[in-house]
């Protein structure tokens, strides 16, 4: 690949509209992206979504990139961008054995490749202790870390072995936060040896599982990284990345959230996701952050062998993931 396509091959981007429009055929064409994340706003009816998926592939296509991916936050519950007729599930707090993890995977898969997507950023890995006011009630699963790791590796197998990437999230863990991160920066305290003991359980089983990919959250954990933030953050990567063992794509939470946009120019997240070892950067509202971003990875890669090298063992590692699922 080129430097463009190195650069946009780093960048999953939201848009607004419900067709192929200008606004997508210029992100496709013009900053290469390696995919595209839809929302309630894109989002009709069951023709309408497969049309949209099908000519963004084929704009792609034309456009000589990689096949897309196509993500969509399909979580149930709560998070869900799409309405009936597709199936409605409880979420994970629905989900209390492998035998509901087993049937929410195979219509779940069904229906999502069916409209067109091959990514789901599902599911929620992060545990909520007990009696605590969590941000994530009513998206967790209930139970303990090894309940949580159980029941989510269930959903990861199976979502994958019907077909759908799945997206472990919010590593290393959002569970015990209170504020939520698309409007401020929260912080956790708490030690390395409690995040082992509790938080990061789920996340070692979904490396065992083999998720394909692993949502970074906007948290800023002290005892980690006293400095940036989990999503930026080369420390945190290397926890998952180096010390667990992972091989599967990460990605940032949307980098338009309160919790780094308030307090980092996108200059400074883009250039930090880069050095983080972070694969895929998501922005998921239409605006000048995109060219922004492209440009600054563009550039990163051209003055820098280091940022060169990294970014194409990113962009290897997304493509072994999309061949992984059957896409050429």
């Amino acid at each position: 690949m080129n430097i463009e396509d190195l650069a946009g091959q780093r960048l999953m981007v939201g848009y607004d509209g419900t067709t192929l429009n200008d606004q997508l055929r210029e992100y496709i064409r013009e900053y290469r992206v390696g995919g595209l994340i839809f929302f309630a706003r894109n989002l009709i009816e069951p023709k309408q979504i497969e049309q949209l998926c099908r000519d963004s592939q084929a704009y792609a296509k034309d456009q000589g990139l990689p096949p897309l991916l196509i993500a969509v936050d399909q979580e149930g519950g709560p998070v869900a961008r799409l309405t009936p007729p597709y199936t409605q599930f409880a979420g994970n707090p629905g989900i209390k054995s492998e035998e509901d993890a087993k049937e929410y995977a195979r219509v779940m898969a069904k229906e999502l490749l069916e409209a067109g997507f091959n990514m789901n950023m599902a599911p929620v890995m992060d545990v909520v202790p007990p009696d605590f006011d969590s941000i994530m009630i009513g998206r967790a699963f209930e139970g303990g870390p090894d309940e949580v790791a159980r029941l989510g590796g269930y959903v990861i197998q199976y979502l994958q072995e019907y077909g759908v990437l799945a997206v472990a999230k919010h590593f290393p863990g959002i569970g015990r936060t209170t504020l939520d991160s698309h409007l401020e920066l929260p912080y956790s305290h708490a030690p390395r040896a409690q995040l082992e003991a509790e938080d990061l359980v789920p996340f070692r089983e979904a490396v065992r599982k083999q998720a394909s990919g692993v949502m970074f959250s906007h948290i800023l954990y002290t005892d980690l990284d006293p400095d940036w933030p989990a999503s930026i953050s080369p420390a945190i990567v290397s926890l998952l990345r180096e010390d667990m063992g992972y091989t599967g794509i990460i990605m940032t939470d949307d980098l338009d959230m309160g919790a780094v946009a308030k307090q980092f120019p996108i200059e400074t997240v883009v250039e930090q996701f880069m050095r983080s070892g972070s694969d895929l950067a998501l922005i998921c509202h239409p605006g000048p952050n995109i060219k922004t971003a492209f440009n600054i990875i563009r550039k990163g890669l051209e003055s820098d062998s280091t940022l060169l090298e990294m970014g194409r063992a990113s962009v290897q590692r997304m493509l072994a993931v999309k061949q992984g699922i059957g896409l050429p």
